[in-house]
C-alpha cells in the first residue's frame, strides 16, 4: 500500500469508505443524460452526503459533462478523492470498430489491439477512467444474442483476442494519458445459458469450466487487467456476485488477481431473486465476503450506512479492503494527480483525430469479412459491371452493433452508397422489410434488377436483434428476406449475399440460392466500404469464422472441438452397423460452415509440412516446417490453423483443439515457408484433481486452413 493510500484510509470515516464501494448512474449528477443499461432501483433514496462520497459514475462521458460533474464532487468530498467515470466501450467509441465476433474473425490479434487502443484514446479524451470490456466468455449458442460480444467459441482463439484488447485498452507501463482500465467480463461462464436464454443458469463441471471456460479470463488477468466484473449466472449452484469459490479461491487466490472486482447492474439485489439470500442487507454481506468491491446500482453497500458505526470487525475489514483496492486503481491511473487526466473537450470534437481513427475501423472491418461461397468465381465483381442493390440493409446506416454507444447510425454510410461510389452504374431497393414482405416492393426491386448484370442482396438482421436480452429461438433469416431471394433468383442473375448479422444464423436456403455468399459481423462506421472494397477485390476476403454455423437448429449448440465418444460415427461405418452411434437420424452431423472456414480469391494450398522431432519433452517446443504455395495470379491472404488431439487422456479429450494460428499473405505464383512453434507446455488439460498439467503419450497435430481440412502428422511426449 502506498503511503498516499494510507493516509488517506486513516483519515477515511466507515461511511466515506462504503461511499468508495458504490457506483451511481450519472443521474444523480446531473439531469438524466446518463446512459442507462439496466432497470433502476427506485427504492434507492440516498443522502447527499452519500452521493458526494461514492467512489465511481457509470454510463456518463464527454469532456465538458465529466469536467463539470468532477468539479462540483471535489467541491463537496471532504478529502478531495475524485470520482471514477467508467462506461461500456466494447468496440468503439465514436469511431465504431466490428463488433467483438467480427474482431475474433480477423483471427488478427494486432486488429483486436489496434481497435481497442483507438477506442481508449477516444474515450479518455471524452472523460472515462473504465471501460467494461473485453467480454471473453467462451460462448456456444447463437441463440444467445451477446455472442457479438464475445470473440467466438474457441478458448485459444478466446485467449489471444482477451490479451489482445487488454493491451489495446491499457497500453504499456507505465500509465498514460492515452489509455483506460479494461473491466474483464463476465466472470464467469456467462456465455453458457441454458437454451441460449438471457440471465439463465449455468450448470457446468468445475473440470469442464477450468477446461474451455477458464482460460480466457485468465489470459485476461496474466495481461494485467485491472477491474474484473461478475457476471448475472449461477455457476457451482451458486450466483457469480456471492460465490467465493469463484471469486476469492479461482480469481484472486489461484489467478493472482489483486485488482477491483465490479459487479454487473443491479447484481447484488438480484441474488435476492435467485433465492440464496434473505434480502438486500444479507445480499450485500455475502457479496462483501466473496470479494465484490463495487456495487453497480443495486444500493446494497448503502446498507451498511445505516449501522455503520455497529458493524463487526470482520465486515469492517473487508470494507477497509475494498476501499483500498478502488484508491489505490485511481491512484495508478494518476487521478490523485489529476482528477481530469486526458480529458480533452477540443480533441474530442476535431475530425481529423476521429478520421484518422476511421482508417483503422475500415481496415478492421475488411479483415473480419468472411466470404463462405464463391461459385464459379462470382467474386470480385468487376467495377465496370451495372448492380442492383436489393434487400433491408442495402440503404441503411444500421451496421455498427449493439454496444454502438457513440455511434450515429443516421450518418453511417449505407452498402448502397459505398457501392455507388465504386462501381459504375448502381440501382437500389429495399425489396422487403427485415420482417415485412409486400409484393408491389418485390415487383419494384425485380423491375429494377432486371437490366443490372449482378444482383447484391443485402440481407440480415437489425441491430436491435443481437446484444443484451436479445435472445431467440429462431436464428434464421427471416422468411420474407428468403421469399425475396427467391424472387431475385427467378432473374437468372448472379445472386450475391452479403449478410449483416451479429451471430451464425442458419443460412441453408441462403446458401443454395445465392452464387456468393460474405458474413458481416455489424462491422461498423466504415463496414459499408469495406463491404465494397471485398466485393470489387480491392481487398482479398481473409476473414474466417469465429463459430460454427450449423445445418439445422436442432444441432445447436454445435461447436467444432467437442470430447470423443464411445459410439462416434465412424465406428458404426465400419462395423457395418450406422444406427446405435451418436449422430442423428434426420440431419448430418457437420456443420453448414466450419469453425475456423472462410474463402479467399487467390488459390493457396498447403503443399508441403514437415515435423522437426516426432518426439518432445516437456520443456520442448513442437516445431513444424509449412510450406503454402500461391498458385493464382493476385496476390492472396490465409489463415494458417494448428490443432492438436491428445490421443489417450486421464479425462476424456477434444477431438481437435486449436493451438495456433497466423494471418499471412502468399505472393502470386510463389511459395512461402512458415515455421510453426507450439510449447509443449500449451497440450496441458484438466485432470479429474483438477490440476492442470501435460501427460505423457500419444497426440497428433493438424494443419490447415478450417477445423475440417486438416493434414496429419503423429507425435509423442515423454518425460
Amino acid at each position: 500500500m502506498s503511503n498516499l493510500v494510507s493516509e488517506l484510509l486513516a483519515k477515511m470515516t466507515t461511511e466515506e469508505k462504503i461511499g468508495q464501494l458504490i457506483q451511481l448512474t450519472g443521474d444523480f449528477f446531473q439531469d438524466g443524460k446518463a446512459a442507462i443499461t439496466g432497470p433502476i432501483n427506485e427504492l434507492a433514496h440516498l443522502k447527499l452526503q452519500t452521493v458526494y462520497s461514492v467512489g465511481s459514475v457509470l454510463g456518463v462521458s464527454g469532456a465538458a459533462d465529466v469536467r463539470r460533474i468532477q468539479e462540483n464532487y471535489l467541491a463537496n468530498n471532504r478529502l478531495k478523492i475524485p470520482l471514477l467515470f467508467m462506461a461500456d466501450v466494447v468496440h468503439g467509441y465514436q469511431t465504431i470498430f466490428p463488433i467483438p465476433l467480427g474482431l475474433g474473425a480477423s483471427f488478427d490479434p494486432t486488429v483486436m489491439e489496434t481497435a481497442s487502443g483507438i477506442a481508449a484514446k477516444e474515450s479518455v479524451a471524452a472523460g472515462l477512467h473504465v471501460t467494461f470490456a473485453p467480454m471473453v466468455d467462451l460462448v456456444r449458442d447463437p441463440r444467445w444474442g451477446r455472442v457479438m460480444e464475445s470473440t467466438g467459441e474457441d478458448s485459444y482463439l478466446n485467449s489471444v483476442m482477451a490479451q489482445a484488447a487488454v493491451k489495446g485498452f491499457q497500453g504499456d507501463s507505465p500509465w498514460d494519458e492515452k489509455h483506460l482500465a479494461a473491466s474483464v467480463k463476465h466472470f464467469a461462464a456467462y456465455g453458457a445459458p441454458e437454451a441460449g436464454r438471457e440471465y439463465n443458469t449455468v450448470d457446468m463441471s468445475e473440470w469442464r469450466f477450468r477446461e474451455q471456460y477458464l482460460p480466457a479470463y485468465s489470459a485476461a488477468i496474466n495481461a494485467q487487467a485491472m477491474l474484473v466484473m461478475t457476471s448475472f449466472n449461477t455457476l457451482f449452484g451458486v450466483p457469480a456476485t456471492q460465490n467465493q469459490h469463484l471469486l476469492r479461491d479461482i480469481l484472486r487466490d489461484e489467478l493472482g488477481f489483486h485488482g477491483v472486482v465490479i459487479t454487473d447492474w443491479n447484481a447484488i439485489e438480484e441474488l435476492v431473486h435467485h433465492g440464496t439470500v434473505r434480502d438486500l442487507k444479507d445480499a450485500a454481506q455475502k457479496a462483501l465476503a466473496a470479494g465484490v468491491d463495487i456495487d453497480m446500482m443495486a444500493f446494497a453497500y448503502a446498507e451498511f450506512l445505516n449501522k455503520a458505526v455497529e458493524l463487526e470487525p470482520g465486515v469492517l475489514k473487508l470494507i477497509d479492503e475494498s476501499a483500498q483496492r478502488i484508491l489505490e486503481l485511481k491512484e495508478t491511473m494518476g487521478l490523485f494527480a489529476d482528477p481530469y487526466r486526458g480529458l480533452d473537450e477540443s480533441k474530442e470534437k476535431d475530425p481529423e483525430f476521429i478520421r484518422d481513427n476511421l482508417v483503422q475501423a475500415q481496415k478492421a472491418a475488411e479483415e473480419s469479412l468472411v466470404l463462405v461461397k464463391n461459385h464459379r468465381r462470382t467474386l470480385p465483381l468487376s467495377q465496370r459491371q451495372n448492380l442492383a442493390v436489393i434487400g433491408p440493409v442495402a440503404q441503411t446506416g444500421d451496421l455498427l452493433g449493439s454496444w454502438s454507444w457513440k455511434g450515429d447510425v443516421e450518418t453511417t454510410q449505407s452498402i448502397a452508397d459505398a457501392l455507388v461510389d465504386t462501381f459504375s452504374e448502381i440501382v437500389t431497393a429495399p425489396g422487403c422489410g427485415y420482417h415485412s414482405f409486400n409484393k408491389q416492393q418485390v415487383e419494384q426491386a425485380k423491375l429494377l434488377a432486371s437490366d443490372a448484370d449482378v444482383i447484391v442482396a443485402a440481407i440480415g438482421l437489425p441491430s436491435s436483434e443481437s446484444g443484451e436480452a436479445t435472445s431467440i429461438t429462431d436464428i434464421s433469416i427471416p422468411a420474407e428476406q428468403i421469399a425475396l431471394l427467391k424472387e431475385l433468383k427467378t432473374l437468372n442473375k448472379p445472386l450475391i449475399s452479403v449478410v449483416i448479422t451479429g451471430r451464425p444464423l442458419l443460412l441453408k436456403e441462403v446458401h443454395t440460392l445465392s452464387d456468393a455468399v460474405l458474413i458481416g459481423w455489424f462491422p461498423g462506421s466504415k463496414g459499408a466500404q469495406a463491404i465494397a472494397n471485398i466485393l470489387s477485390g480491392k481487398v482479398e476476403p481473409s476473414g474466417r469464422l469465429p463459430m460454427t454455423f450449423p445445418l439445422n437448429l436442432g444441432q445447436v449448440p454445435l461447436y467444432y472441438n467437442a470430447y470423443s465418444t464411445g459410439r462416434p460415427i465412424e465406428v458404426g461405418q465400419k462395423n457395418g452397423e450406422y444406427k446405435y452411434v451418436t449422430k442423428y437420424v434426420d440431419s448430418s452431423n457437420e456443420p453448414l460452415y466450419p469453425f475456423g472456414f472462410g474463402l479467399g480469391y487467390g488459390k493457396i494450398l498447403l503443399t508441403d509440412m514437415t515435423m522437426v522431432s516426432n518426439s518432445l519433452k516437456m520443456n520442448d517446443q513442437l516445431i513444424l516446417d509449412v510450406t503454402l504455395t500461391n498458385d493464382s495470379p493476385r496476390d492472396s491472404k490465409t489463415v494458417l490453423q494448428c490443432y492438436t488431439h491428445q490421443k489417450v487422456g486421464e479425462t476424456v479429450r477434444p477431438l481437435k483443439e486449436l493451438k495456433w494460428f497466423k494471418k499471412v499473405t502468399v505472393e502470386k505464383q510463389s511459395s512461402l515457408k512458415i515455421q510453426v512453434n507450439i510449447p509443449v507446455a500449451r497440450l496441458a488439460s484438466v485432470h479429474q484433481d483438477l490440476s492442470t498439467k501435460v501427460d505423457v503419450g500419444d497426440y497428433q497435430v493438424m494443419v490447415g486452413f478450417d477445423s475440417m481440412n486438416l493434414k496429419v502428422l503423429d507425435f509423442k511426449v515423454k518425460e
